[in-house]
This record gives structure tokens, C-alpha cells and sequence, in this order.
């Protein structure tokens, strides 16, 4: 046999990831926190990109204001120099006297007086001044820091390694870096920072610069002068307490029971995280993108939540203006390319928005039984059943469902909440959902006596028993420890703990 050279043609399909079209994927997974400032970056690239503004109350459109007369005489400085107004008449057009910036400055019985409070804008509306325009902002906990560093030290290198140790603090206050790294980064001794660390230790408040709970509250009780031997040893045996194992804690402090009793009411008075008490970072609130509530005749009705869509128009008459001006081949591309980004823009925004609609559809009507019954009815459910469904790959609709919230009649969820993986039933039923296990599994551990804890054999049985559920041992110690639950052992301490406590 032999081979020889030769030319074929072989006409294929298959789909090709434009930059567009990558760009469309990635809208679908992002929240509308990201979403927005996405389109709000191109509503600054992209001239022919702008947003949709709604009307007034009454519906009708806004129209803009003409501007004062004072402001048209300076369209032109060089026709109209004559009408240049000098700088006492414009600042008496604006109306700028005390008595009208700072009302409460102005004079008893004027004229501005007995007619309503005076808003930040100036206006009469009958409300008093928002209050929080007259709060000072609290300070964070970096900043309470510097101002005492400055106070404890006099070295300026000392002060640079202070500074880079409180730029190391988490929120509650913890230092999360180790010595060694900082002293490798900055060039200085390792003792040096040391010696810094144990000096801006006694920094307010008490307990800054630990770092572990242990050196934290050691810190809170030198301030007090309360480390003594004793208080010492129970820090080191933290693991003990937490445990509740009174008897080994007690022999390994070497104290009284009511000694004990003393000092672990000493450590409930101290903090913990010192720094929570100060100003933290912005908090955004989650804001759900869909709203799920009952219809009137039955079954739910679904709605996007229009504050979180960004909602684009594309100028068109703007484009046509432009380019019929221009004889450029350069601009004319660069419009052309803007007009094709604007459109592709419009269009992926509603087919996100779609595409969400769709899945939230789909996962309300096979959850039916969780929205009208609760966490113990949710079906099991995977990506791939929705995506059947729907006619989409899993793929996009685990892109849908990230970082997406849904409002229901039971709370807030995040989409990726209600995919869950099943257990077998041991009836022949229907699958049981992992969560509504790990519903179940919560609400026989919080009804328990102290005298009746179950282990992970009993509540296993117990669900098989009663709701059939096939589930193992090991698989109901892996939910328990999901769910921070501590084992048999310790919640039977807890529990006894609590109960000697109340008698």
C-alpha cells in the first residue's frame, strides 16, 4: 500500500468562543453588585451606552432645567466680557448669606424664622436635619492605633514595625503574622519586633496585638493585674474549658471548685475580640434578584427584582449625528465598534436576565413541597435535572445560580441552597434531600435530654425507623460536624453543666 500526498476538503461545525461570546458566559455568573459596575465601566468606555432613567411620579418624563440667566453669561467670555457679573452679584444670586447656609445661626425674628426647619438643600419641607449629617464618623481600629503608637514611640524604625504589625490585624484585633516574616521583610532584628510587639501590647484596648485567644485574654488580665499562677494555668488548659470537662480542668489548674468557679466567671467578663468595637469595612446587604410569592389562584408567581437589572439604552440618533459628520476611517471603525458592543451589551443583559427567570421557574416548581411545607419537604436536586428541563447545559445554569439570591415565603436563599444530594429511601418512596436530613438530624440532637443523648448509631436508626432514610453512621457524624454540633460526649457535659447550673 502505498502513500501518497493529497488534498481533501471536510466540511465541519462546531462552536467557536469569540470574545463576545466569552464575555455573555461570564455576565451569568456575576452578582449584580459586580454587574453593575461592569456596565457602569462601559457606560464610560462606550459613548453611545446609556442608562435607562425613569420619569417622574406622574410618569412623565423629566425634562431638564434651563439654566439661570447668570450661568448663560459666561457661554462666552470673549464676545460678552461686558456681561461678566462681578463676584458680589453672583454670590448674592446664589443666595449664599449665614443666615440662609446655617439656619441656626441666622438672627431670632428674621425672616427665614418660625418657617420650618431647614433641610441639608436648603428647603423648607418641615423636617428636622438628618442627624446622621451631624455624626463625626467612628474611628477604625487602625487609626485609634496610630494615634497611640506615636505616644509609646519615639524611634522611627520602631514606629515602621508598628505600623506594619497593626496593618497584620484582623477584625477581632488577632496580630495574623508571623514575626519572623515581618522581620525578614522590614530588615530588622527579630528581637527588635519582639520588643515592639510587647510594648504596643498595652495599646486601648485591652487584649490588641494577641495573637490566639489565650495571649488575648493574658493581655486583659496583666491590665488588671489578675495573672497570677493559677489564672495562668487555666489559660494554658483553654481546650479543657471548651471541652466543659470541669473535673480535669479543675486538677489540671490545681484549684478548689469554688476557686474555679471564680476565676471562669473573671474570664466571661473579659473580650475576646477587642476590636469588633470599632468601625469595620462597608457591609453590603444581600439583595435578592428574585422574588417567589403565592399567586392569587394558586401556584407562585415569579418576578426579577428590577433594582438589581441595569437597565442600558443604545443611542442610536447620536451614532447617525456622528458619523454622518466625520470622514475619518478611524472614528467611523471606533463608532462602529461602539454601536456592535452597545448592541451585544442590550442583548446579553436580557438574555441574562431571562436565563434567570427561567432557572428560578424551574427550581420553584420542584420545590414546591419546601415553599409551602419547609426545609423537612425539600426534594433533592441536581444541576443537570434543571438543565434538562430547561434545554440548557449544567453548566450555565450553575453559572445562573451563583451568587444569586431568591425571596421566598421561607426567607432568603442563595439559588445553590435548594441543589442538594440525595439519600436512598429504604421504603421505596422518593429520595430524601441532604439538607432535610440535616434538618432532621438537628432537631433530634435539640430535643435530646441530658440524661438521653443520642449518638451517631441511635440517630441513624432513629430516621431510619421513623422516615425510612438510609443513611449511615459515618455520614451522620460528617452532617453533625457540618453543622458545628459537638459529638454525644461533649453536649452530654454541656447539658449536665446547664443543668447543675440551673438547680
Amino acid at each position: 500500500m502505498g502513500l501518497t500526498p493529497r488534498l481533501e476538503f471536510r466540511q465541519s461545525q462546531s462552536l467557536t468562543l469569540t470574545p463576545q461570546l466569552m464575555q455573555s458566559i461570564r455576565l451569568l455568573q456575576l452578582s449584580h453588585f459586580e454587574l453593575n459596575a461592569f456596565v457602569d465601566a462601559e457606560l464610560l468606555r462606550n459613548p453611545l451606552l446609556e442608562r435607562e432613567d425613569g420619569g417622574d411620579a406622574d410618569g412623565a418624563a423629566v425634562e431638564p432645567a434651563e439654566p439661570p440667566a447668570e450661568l448663560s453669561a459666561y457661554e462666552d467670555t470673549v464676545d460678552h466680557a461686558e456681561r461678566i457679573q462681578s463676584a458680589d452679584s453672583i454670590a448674592g444670586s446664589y443666595d449664599t448669606e449665614v443666615e440662609n447656609v446655617f439656619p441656626e445661626q441666622g438672627t431670632p425674628g428674621g425672616p427665614g424664622a418660625g418657617q420650618g426647619n431647614w433641610t441639608e438643600r436648603g428647603g423648607h419641607d418641615g423636617e428636622a436635619p438628618d442627624i446622621d449629617q451631624f455624626v463625626a464618623a467612628r474611628p477604625t481600629l487602625a487609626e485609634h492605633l496610630v494615634s497611640q503608637i506615636g505616644l509609646l514611640l519615639a524611634d522611627p524604625g520602631d514606629r515602621l514595625i508598628a505600623r506594619f504589625l497593626t496593618d497584620g490585624l484582623n477584625e477581632a484585633g488577632y496580630l495574623t503574622v508571623e514575626l519572623e516574616a515581618v522581620a525578614e521583610q522590614l530588615g530588622a532584628p527579630l528581637a527588635s519586633v519582639e520588643r515592639v510587639l510587647r510594648t504596643i501590647q498595652g495599646c486601648d484596648p485591652a487584649g490588641v496585638f494577641g495573637r490566639d485567644v489565650r495571649e488575648c485574654l493574658a493581655i486583659q488580665l496583666r491590665e488588671k493585674d489578675r495573672l497570677d499562677p493559677l489564672m495562668q494555668k487555666l489559660l494554658d488548659n483553654l481546650d479543657l474549658l471548651a471541652a466543659q470537662d470541669w473535673a480535669g480542668l479543675a486538677r489540671a489548674v490545681g484549684a478548689s471548685r469554688e476557686d474555679l468557679v471564680d476565676m471562669l466567671a473573671e474570664l466571661r467578663r473579659l473580650d475576646p475580640k477587642p476590636g469588633r468595637a470599632f468601625a469595620a469595612g462597608a457591609i453590603e446587604a444581600v439583595v435578592p434578584d428574585v422574588f417567589v410569592r403565592e399567586a392569587n389562584g394558586g401556584g407562585w408567581a415569579i418576578e426579577l427584582n428590577p433594582d438589581t437589572l441595569p437597565r442600558v439604552l443604545v443611542d442610536r440618533t447620536y451614532y447617525a449625528t456622528v458619523t454622518g459628520k466625520t470622514r475619518d476611517a478611524a472614528e467611523k471603525a471606533f463608532l462602529t465598534d461602539c454601536l456592535a458592543t452597545a448592541n451585544w451589551l442590550a442583548k446579553s443583559l436580557d438574555q441574562r436576565a431571562q436565563t434567570i427567570l427561567k432557572v428560578a421557574a424551574e427550581i420553584v416548581q420542584q420545590q414546591d413541597g419546601f415553599l409551602r411545607h419547609g426545609v423537612s419537604h425539600l426534594r433533592p436536586m441536581t444541576l443537570r435535572m434543571v438543565a434538562d428541563v430547561i434545554q440548557m447545559h449544567e453548566s450555565t445554569v450553575s453559572r445562573v445560580t451563583s451568587n444569586k439570591y431568591v425571596a421566598t415565603p421561607r426567607g432568603l436563599f442563595e439559588m445553590k441552597y435548594f441543589f442538594t444530594a440525595a439519600l436512598g429511601s429504604a421504603t421505596g418512596e422518593a429520595d430524601h434531600s441532604a439538607e432535610a436530613v440535616r434538618h432532621r438530624i438537628r432537631q433530634l440532637i435539640e430535643a435530646e435530654q441530658p440524661d438521653a443523648i443520642l449518638s451517631d448509631d441511635t440517630i441513624a436508626a432513629v430516621l431510619h425507623k421513623e422516615q425510612g432514610i438510609e443513611v449511615a453512621r459515618r455520614t451522620v457524624a460528617k452532617y453533625r460536624e457540618g453543622m458545628h454540633i459537638p459529638s454525644s460526649v461533649l453536649r452530654r457535659r454541656q447539658k449536665r453543666a446547664t443543668l447543675l447550673e440551673l438547680r
